[in-house]
C-alpha cells in the first residue's frame, strides 16, 4: 500500500500531529531560543510603549500646560505676556535654589512659586490624602526630606530669605515633577508673591521665571505657537517647551535606552537563530527513520515539507506565545526598576503593536533559519537518509535562498519599525559581519588543525581530528562559542564601563557645597563666615550671569541663531540661555588650544573664550565675533581664543568666558564653591549654613553630597537595565551552545560508540570533549573579546554617549568565568553519549 502522489493538507497535519510529541520532545531547543527572544522583545516594546504614552498622554500635567515659556533672571515684559495671553489662561510662578532655616537648622531647598491658578493639569496630592492646589498666604507645601532636614513638623513655622512660612502639608505627589529636571534640593511650594518678599529676586539673582499656558482652543497646534513665538522674540532668550516634550530628558533617555534595548533583542535573536539551526537540524535527524519512511511508501519531498515545517510552525507559535506571555509578565518588574526615574504605568500592561511586532520578529527568525535544515531534509532519497548516520547529508545550496529571503524580511521589518534606522542598519551590517566573521573562522580553524603535525597524547590527537574531520561541526560550535563568549564580554565591558562613570563622572572628590547669589559688595563677610568655622577651607568666587548666544562667525556675514533651521550637532550652547562669567586670568582646569589668553590691563575690544568642541560644532576660530543677549541687551565681542574644558571636575566650568569689559556692568552676584577639610565636624557645618541664612539671606546653598547621591542612583538604574537586558544575550548564546551539540549528538553517538568498542574508559571520552571544546573556546576567546568590546564600545559612546572606562581586569575575569561555564555546558551537553549502549547504537546505524 502506497501513500497518494500527493498529501493533502489534512492528512499532512494528521501526520505531524501523531508524530509531534505534546511535550515537544526534540524541539526544546527551538522553543527556548523562540521563548528567550521573542520574550525579551516583547518586554522591551510593550515598557517602551507604556512610558511613550504616558508622557504624550499626561504632557499638559508633566508641563503644567499645553506651553511653558522659561527665561531667566526677569519675568516676562508686557509684550511677551501679552502675545502669550492671546493664546489661553496663563499661569505664572518662579524656580530658584534658597536656604530654608529654623534657629537649630538650616537646609538647600528647591524653591517653587505659583500662582492661584497652578496646576492647571493635574492635582497636587499631600501625604495625608488631600488634593490641593497652590498655597496661600504664607503656608508652605514642604518635601518631607526638608521638614526632616529642619526637625520640624506640619504647623510649625521655618524661614526662607526674610520670610517666615508656615509648613502647611507635605508633598507626596507633584504632577509637574518630571518636568522640571533635576533636582538640587528638596521642594517647597508656596505663593507667587513670596520670592519677591523674601528679597531673592534681586537684580542680578539667578533665578527662572516659568510661565504656563493653557489653550483656549484645545485645538490649537503647540508647536505652531512655539514657532510663532520664536519668531515673533528672537532674541529674547526664551525657552519654549510644549506638551509633546513635556520632559525632553526623559524622552532621550527613553529613546537611548529603546534604542539600546532594542538590539540587545536583535542580538538575541539573532543568536536564537543560530540555536533554532542547530535544534531543528537534531530534530530532523533523530527524524532520520521516519522521513526515510515515508519516502519509501511514497511521500514526495512536499509532503515531507509540510508535515515537518507544520511541526516547526507549531514549536515555533507556541514559543512566541510563551515569550509574548513572559514579556508581559516581566514588564512590570522593568517598570518597578525604573520608578521615579521615569513616568510607567503599574501593573501589567498589553500594548498591541509591541507584542504583534516581537511575534513577527521570533516567527521569521524561526523561518529564516529553521528552512535550510527543512528543505535539506526534503531532498534527499530514502537511502541517503537511512545511510545518514555515517554518510552526512549534503548541503541543499537552493536552501540558502529561502535563508536569505528570512533575514531580508528580518532586515526589512527592524529597519521600518526604527526611530534610529541608521543605527539599526549598521547594527545588522555588524551581526552579519560577525556571522560571516565567525564561519570563515570556523573554516580557518579546521584547515589550520588539518595541516597541524599529529601530537603523540592519544587524546589530543583524536580531539585535533574531531575538529577537521569530514561532517565535523566546528562551524556551528565556532559560533556558538564566539556568540556565546562575546555576549560574556559585552555583559561585562558595558556594566565596567557604567561602573567606570559612576566613579569618574560623579567624582568622589567634588565642593563640599555650590553657593548662588553672593552679592559683590558682600564677598568679604561671606568669606570671613567660611573662615570662621573653616579656617584651612578652599574658596573660590566667580561672577555669574545668564545670556543667549544670538549670533556668531566672521564680523560682516554674522550667522544668527534665530535663522537657523536646525542646531548644529554639538552645538548645544546655542539652545536658550546659558552661564556666562569674565575673567582676568585663564580658568583652573582649562587649556588653551588656539589663539592666546588676553592681558587684562591691556585697552582693546571686548573679548571671549569659547569651549573648542563647541567652537569646532560651529566652526568658530580666533577673530570671528560673538554676539550674546543678557537682560534683553545684546552684547558683541570677538573671540580671543579656544579652549579646552575639564567637564569631568564638579568646579566652575563655562563654556563662554569673556574678557572684564565684554559684560561685568550688566547685573550680577557670585558664585561660591566651598571645599572643606576632610573630616570637617558636621556640628561646624550646621554653624555655617545658619550663619550663612542670617547674614546672607538671599544666597542658597546647594550640598554636593545630595546632588552625587542622586546621580549615582540614577547611573545605577542604568546599570540595572542593562544588566537585565544582556543577560538575555548571554542565555540565548548558551542556547545556541546545547542547540549545536544537540546537532551533533548522532555522529558524536557513533564516535563514541566506537571509541567504547575499542576501550576507552568514559573518563577518556569526556578528557577528549573537554579537550576539544577547550582548543576552540581558547581561541575563540580573542575573537569575542574583539567582538564583545567592539560591541560594547557601541554601546557605551554612541547611545549612552558615556566615556569608555571598561575595566578591563573585571572583564577578563568575566570572560574566564564565561570559558568555564560554556565548557561546562559543553561537557553536560556531552554526558548522555556516555549512556548510550554499543550494542543498540551500531544496530541502530
Amino acid at each position: 500500500m502506497s501513500l497518494p502522489p500527493r498529501l493533502s493538507w489534512a492528512a499532512a497535519w494528521r501526520i505531524a500531529r501523531r508524530d509531534l510529541n505534546a511535550r515537544f520532545r526534540g524541539l526544546r531547543l527551538l522553543l527556548v531560543c523562540i521563548f528567550l527572544g521573542t520574550a525579551a522583545l516583547a518586554a522591551i516594546g510593550t515598557l517602551t510603549a507604556a512610558i511613550e504614552r504616558e508622557l504624550a498622554s499626561s504632557g499638559q500635567e508633566l508641563l503644567g500646560g499645553d506651553l511653558q515659556v522659561e527665561v531667566w533672571q526677569r519675568t516676562l515684559s508686557a509684550e511677551e505676556r501679552g502675545e502669550l495671553g492671546k493664546l489661553g489662561t496663563i499661569s505664572s510662578g518662579y524656580r530658584l535654589q534658597a536656604m530654608a532655616s529654623t534657629p537649630e537648622a538650616a537646609a538647600p531647598i528647591e524653591l517653587k512659586a505659583v500662582d492661584v491658578r497652578w496646576p492647571m493639569f493635574g492635582r497636587l496630592t499631600l501625604d495625608d490624602g488631600r488634593m490641593v492646589g497652590a498655597p496661600s498666604g504664607n503656608d508652605a507645601w514642604i518635601a518631607r526630606t526638608a521638614l526632616e532636614r529642619l526637625g520640624i513638623a506640619v504647623g510649625d513655622s521655618f524661614k526662607v530669605g526674610t520670610v517666615t512660612l508656615r509648613a502647611a502639608g507635605v508633598i507626596a505627589d507633584e504632577p509637574d515633577r518630571l518636568s522640571e529636571g533635576f533636582q538640587l534640593g528638596p521642594t517647597i511650594i508656596v505663593a507667587e508673591g513670596i520670592p519677591e518678599a523674601a528679597g531673592l529676586l534681586q537684580p542680578g539673582a539667578l533665578y527662572q521665571s516659568k510661565h504656563r499656558v493653557a489653550f483656549a482652543d484645545p485645538a490649537r497646534d503647540p508647536q505652531a505657537a512655539e514657532e510663532a513665538l520664536a519668531k515673533r522674540f528672537p532674541n529674547a532668550g526664551l525657552n519654549i517647551r510644549t506638551r509633546d516634550r513635556a520632559s525632553p530628558g526623559a524622552d532621550r533617555f527613553v529613546r537611548q535606552m529603546s534604542d539600546f534595548l532594542t538590539l540587545v533583542g536583535l542580538a538575541a535573536l539573532v543568536i536564537a537563530g543560530i540555536g533554532i539551526a542547530g535544534g531543528v537540524s537534531s530534530y530532523l535527524d533523530q527524524r532520520r527513520a521516519s522521513i526515510a519512511t515515508l519516502k519509501v511508501l511514497g511521500a514526495t519531498s512536499g509532503d515531507i515539507l509540510r508535515i515537518y515545517a507544520m511541526q516547526i510552525g507549531v514549536a515555533a507559535l507556541v514559543g512566541s506565545l510563551a515569550g509574548l506571555a513572559a514579556g508581559v509578565a516581566i514588564t512590570p518588574l522593568l517598570a518597578g526598576a525604573l520608578q521615579g526615574l521615569l513616568p510607567v504605568e503599574s501593573g501589567f500592561i498589553i500594548s498591541p503593536p509591541a507584542l504583534t511586532l516581537a511575534a513577527s520578529y521570533g516567527l521569521l527568525v524561526a523561518f529564516a533559519f529553521a528552512a535550510a535544515p527543512l528543505l535539506r531534509a526534503r531532498t534527499f532519497p530514502a537511502m541517503a537518509l537511512m545511510r545518514s548516520g555515517v554518510v552526512p547529508l549534503a548541503r541543499d545550496r537552493g536552501a540558502l535562498l529561502a535563508t536569505g529571503l528570512g533575514l531580508a524580511a528580518i532586515c526589512a521589518l527592524a529597519l521600518s519599525t526604527t526611530a534610529q534606522p541608521v543605527l539599526t542598519g549598521g547594527f545588522l551590517i555588524g551581526a552579519g559581519g560577525a556571522l560571516l566573521l565567525l564561519a570563515g573562522l570556523g573554516w580557518a580553524i579546521q584547515a589550520l588543525v588539518r595541516r597541524l603535525p599529529r601530537p603523540a597524547n592519544p587524546l589530543l590527537r583524536s580531539a585535533l581530528a574531531n575538529i577537521h574531520r569530514p561532517g565535523a561541526p566546528t562551524g556551528a560550535l565556532v559560533t556558538a562559542l564566539g556568540f556565546g563568549l562575546a555576549a560574556f564580554v559585552l555583559l561585562a565591558a558595558v556594566q565596567s564601563a557604567i561602573d567606570g562613570n559612576i566613579q569618574r563622572r560623579v567624582p568622589q572628590e567634588a565642593p563640599d557645597y555650590f553657593v548662588l547669589d553672593v552679592p559683590p559688595a558682600r564677598e568679604a563677610r561671606f568669606r570671613a563666615l567660611v573662615r570662621a568655622e573653616f579656617p584651612a577651607a578652599t574658596i573660590r568666587t566667580v561672577p555669574t550671569m545668564r545670556g543667549a548666544v544670538l549670533a556668531y562667525g566672521a564680523r560682516n556675514r554674522m550667522t544668527r541663531v534665530a535663522d537657523l533651521k536646525e542646531i548644529p550637532e554639538g552645538a548645544w550652547a546655542l539652545r536658550g540661555e546659558r552661564g556666562l562669567t569674565y575673567a582676568d586670568t585663564l580658568p583652573p582646569g582649562n587649556r588653551v588650544v588656539e589663539g592666546e589668553w588676553w592681558d587684562a590691563a591691556a585697552p582693546g575690544e571686548p573679548q571671549v573664550s569659547v569651549d573648542a568642541d563647541f567652537a569646532r560644532a560651529v566652526d568658530l576660530a580666533p577673530g570671528d565675533y560673538l554676539t550674546i543677549g543678557i537682560l534683553g541687551v545684546e552684547r558683541t565681542a570677538r573671540v580671543a581664543n579656544l579652549r579646552e574644558i575639564d567637564w569631568e571636575s564638579m568646579g566652575f566650568n563655562f563654556a563662554l568666558v569673556f574678557s572684564r569689559d565684554a559684560i561685568a556692568d550688566a547685573p550680577h552676584n557670585l558664585s561660591a564653591t566651598i571645599d572643606l577639610p576632610e573630616g570637617a565636624d558636621s556640628a561646624a557645618r550646621g554653624r555655617l549654613l545658619r550663619a550663612m541664612v542670617r547674614e546672607l539671606p538671599s544666597s542658597s546653598v546647594i550640598e554636593v553630597g545630595g546632588i552625587l547621591v542622586e546621580a549615582r542612583k540614577l547611573l545605577e538604574q542604568v546599570s540595572l537595565a542593562t544588566l537585565a537586558a544582556a543577560a538575555v544575550t548571554v542565555l540565548a548564546g548558551l542556547a545556541v551552545l546545547m542547540g549545536a551539540i544537540a546537532a551533533a549528538r548522532a555522529a558524536r553517538t557513533y564516535d563514541t560508540v566506537m571509541l567504547r568498542v575499542l576501550g576507552a574508559s568514559r573518563k577518556q571520552i569526556l578528557l577528549l570533549q573537554l579537550a576539544e571544546y577547550g582548543l576552540l573556546a581558547a581561541v575563540l576567546a580573542a575573537v569575542a573579546l574583539g567582538l564583545g568590546g567592539g560591541l560594547a564600545w557601541v554601546v557605551i559612546t554612541r547611545l549612552f554617549e558615556f566615556d569608555w572606562l571598561p575595566d578591563w581586569g573585571e572583564v577578563l575575569g568575566v570572560l574566564a568565568l564565561g570559558l568555564a561555564l560554556v565548557l561546562g555546558f559543553a561537557l553536560a551537553g556531552s554526558l548522555p553519549l556516555l549512556r548510550a549502549k554499543p550494542a543498540r547504537a551500531l544496530r541502530e546505524l
